[in-house]
């Protein structure tokens, strides 16, 4: 009966979301909360009545935990087996939370949440929150409109402006900014239509900035914010030596950036924290939280719907907001999908996963 019950509801949400208003990551994130909570009542928790009332079986949690443990590794070899992240990953601990197994697994010298669902059929490198946090307003005005997943939903102007929100270690951050520099490689003219922003927000003392990935991260926001303000033409030539292997010291030395200048920037809260100020409070405005985020406009741009996070997929979001196409839109850049995290060359072994870090 339960397991009849559950084929319903499975068949069910697949029909509901296989329209094409809703994304995949919402029908994935409900059919996990429909399956996980049938199968909780029906199978993993083991109730029996008594005379004292409701007794649970706890025999099962220690069954759940060497479960929970096996499923966890399963998905980090799936993922070292696939090639879904450049280097290797190592488990770093699991838990249950809300439904799911929550795993942190590093990647190099950086770590991520991920999640499975309970019968290791579903791994996901983040959640979506669905509830609305208490006091945001939903009138339009201060968040981006429904995500753009075509040219058609692209709202057309003479100087089209894409403004992407990343984070500098999460592997997902590193993949669009290795997909924006090899289309500015192959069209310089494209530096001038996209913005690398970041997310993050201002300590409370107001003298440095803080990360969701810690103070590494926060400390290469930051060399990345100065450059980017106040050598610009220096800003992709480092990332795309940066993207390889994070070194930070020996990019900043290839790309030709004068280090004085970006450390008095970083020192200066007027001037380092101040710029980062910006891109945080236009990520609030846009409700960002994840890295990547494109915003064209006022809209937040699906890049899955003009070929995912490419080359070519960049040039395509531009030109089909421009009035006027620009002569680069007849070209074709680099289709195939940028590698995620740290790698050498464009492809790599990266996924092609549109997950991001939250």
């Amino acid at each position: 009966m339960a397991s009849k019950l559950l084929d319903n509801i499975k068949r069910w949400f697949k029909h509901y979301f296989r329209k094409e208003n809703r994304t995949i990551a919402i029908a994935t994130i409900c059919v996990i909360v429909v399956v996980v909570a049938a199968v909780a009542y029906y199978a993993y928790i083991n109730i029996s009545k008594s005379e004292s009332g409701i007794k649970l079986d706890m025999s099962a949690l220690k069954f759940w935990e060497a479960g929970d443990a096996k499923l966890a590794q399963d998905a980090v070899d799936f993922i070292n087996n696939n090639g879904l992240a450049s280097s290797a990953v190592t488990l770093v601990s699991h838990e249950r939370t809300n439904g799911v197994i929550k795993i942190k697994i590093k990647i190099d010298s950086s770590e991520y949440d991920s999640y499975i669902t309970r019968d290791g059929k579903y791994l996901f490198p983040s959640a979506l929150e669905m509830e609305t946090p208490e006091g945001t307003e939903e009138t339009g005005e201060t968040t981006a409109t429904a995500s753009a997943a075509s040219c058609d939903d692209l709202t057309k102007t003479d100087s089209p402006m894409l403004d992407v929100y990343v984070v500098s270690a999460c592997p997902y951050g590193l993949q669009i900014q290795r997909a924006i520099a090899q289309a500015v490689s192959e069209v310089p003219e494209l530096a001038n239509y996209v913005t690398a922003r970041y997310i993050g927000s201002v300590s409370s003392d107001g003298k440095s900035i803080e990360s969701m990935h810690g103070e590494e991260e926060a400390t290469e926001n930051l060399r990345q914010i100065c450059i980017r303000q106040e050598q610009p033409v220096k800003y992709w030539n480092y990332v795309s030596c940066y993207i390889k292997a994070g070194d930070s010291a020996s990019c900043l030395s290839s790309a030709g950036v004068n280090s004085s200048t970006v450390s008095a920037c970083m020192a200066d809260a007027g001037r380092g924290v101040a710029y980062a100020k910006e891109d945080f409070d236009l990520s609030e405005k846009y409700s960002v939280s994840g890295s990547p985020t494109l915003i064209l406009g006022d809209a937040n741009v699906d890049e899955s719907g003009f070929g995912g996070r490419s080359a070519d997929a960049i040039k395509q979001i531009v030109c089909c907001a421009s009035n006027s196409k620009p002569s680069f839109c007849s070209k074709t850049l680099e289709t195939a999908s940028a590698a995620t995290s740290y790698s050498e060359d464009y492809s790599g072994s990266g996924s092609t996963s549109t997950a991001s870090c939250d």
